[in-house]
């Protein structure tokens, strides 16, 4: 399976009371705060965040980073000496998977505090609620959960050949498996068939789920799905997908790492055609 488990970052929701030691996890803007003397990004201890100028109105507790309580906050610039900003699609293949875990929960958190500050149904701030992951209204009580978009992603094969898609977002030269978000009343299954009919005009046929990640761009669940095809001749929709075509596992185009649910599912297929 994709996931791992984590052994440094474990996510929790219950602020812990009494603890001597924390960790913070602090952006300006989209951008990781990080420090200079470390080789690279990781939360910051409570003695390098002490020279930060954080907002604690925007602190949130998201879990344990090596045993000790974890928070994200936003800091202000100018950042002080011995501090840079590094972008969180940077960690992607230099981070572990704790350290991009720990970032990604962080990111959302942030995301979720800045856009959900007022009740959308009458306009009277939000209070974090007491015990849940929420924003409670104090004025009608409307509840608010940090939003989370689900999405499938799936490769779609020929026997030894690949259906693989370049979104204009892409690198140059980069392609990858076709994914899409899931509509109102749609299944996995539903919105997989018309992604994929939709983006590239061809019908799949049985699919079967693999794994899923968080993926925090800006805060997706993919859900990762193996298809195979049925019918139909490869048209890129000139919109989500702007070039797509068959490739044979022994001449792949470039593709995303195994640090991403794509690169991994292309990576396990091939591993398949292989034994």
């Amino acid at each position: 399976m994709f996931w791992q488990e984590l052994s440094e970052f474990e996510p929790g929701n219950l602020r812990p009371h009494g603890y001597q030691e924390s960790y913070c996890i602090a952006f300006v803007g989209d951008r990781l705060v990080m420090s200079t003397e470390a080789p690279h990004w990781q939360p910051l201890d409570q003695g390098q965040c002490r020279w930060l100028n954080l907002d604690r109105d925007s602190e949130h507790y998201i879990g344990t980073f090596r045993g000790h309580p974890c928070f994200t906050a936003e800091a202000t610039e100018p950042l002080p000496s011995g501090f840079v900003l590094t972008d969180l699609r940077a960690l992607l293949g230099l981070a572990n998977g704790d350290l991009f875990a720990a970032a990604s929960r962080a990111w959302q958190m942030v995301q979720w505090h800045r856009t959900h500050r007022y009740c959308g149904r009458c306009a009277s701030p939000m209070q974090d609620h007491a015990t849940d992951r929420a924003k409670e209204c104090p004025n009608c009580r409307l509840l608010n959960y940090p939003r989370l978009s689900p999405c499938i992603i799936v490769l779609v094969t020929r026997g030894e050949e690949l259906l693989l898609g370049r979104s204009p977002q892409f690198p140059p030269g980069m392609f990858s498996t076709l994914a899409g978000f899931i509509e109102p009343g749609e299944s996995a299954e539903q919105a997989l068939y018309r992604e994929v009919l939709e983006e590239v005009g061809v019908q799949v046929t049985n699919p079967r789920y693999l794994s899923s990640q968080a993926w925090p761009f800006p805060n997706n669940l993919m859900l990762g799905f193996h298809a195979d095809y049925l019918a139909g001749e490869v048209k890129a929709d000139g919109v989500e997908v702007v070039e797509a075509g068959w490739f044979h596992y022994k001449n792949l185009p470039k593709v995303p790492g195994s640090v991403s649910i794509s690169g991994w599912l292309i990576e396990s297929y091939l591993r398949q055609l292989q034994q």
